[in-house]
């Protein structure tokens, strides 16, 4: 069986690409579909589409309306949802795409440190896994490909 899965969340490590050469390595049948990673390139594509904008407000409104059309897309088309939580920022937009997915009835698999299963208790409920690093998201997908 083939599997799309969509990695959502902390963008300030390597954790997709351990996920994506753990699918790779293991000859996994998942197609991997991610957020734009990169910072200017999500915050300014408003303007970039759209035009310029004088009022950040409206700048980060234009910038996350588009984001979300492409997210929700992604994540709508995907089998599982995994989102990492790290340790530096705080990824409201995590908090929201798995709340998404959960509400669309998409299983997730949440990541993030020990630390974090306080202020996260909720969204691990939500979950059918909560892992702490991409080699159990790996060991995970094994499991359900076999």
């Amino acid at each position: 069986m083939s599997y799309t899965i969509y990695l959502s969340g902390e963008i300030h490590s390597d954790w997709r690409e351990k996920i994506k050469q753990g699918i790779s390595e293991n000859k996994l049948d998942i197609k991997v579909l991610t957020p734009i990673t990169d910072h200017d390139s999500s915050d300014n594509i408003g303007s970039s589409i759209l035009g310029e904008e004088p009022n950040n407000f409206w700048k980060d409104h234009k910038s996350a309306k588009i984001n979300a059309l492409r997210t929700n897309s992604y994540i709508s088309r995907s089998d599982i949802v995994v989102v990492r939580f790290g340790e530096q920022y705080k990824q409201w937009n995590a908090a929201f795409d798995a709340g998404i997915a959960t509400g669309l009835g998409i299983p997730t698999i949440i990541m993030h440190s020990p630390e974090l299963t306080h202020p996260l208790k909720e969204v691990d409920a939500a979950a059918l896994a909560v892992t702490e690093n991409p080699q159990q998201v790996v060991e995970i997908l094994k499991y359900i490909c076999q």
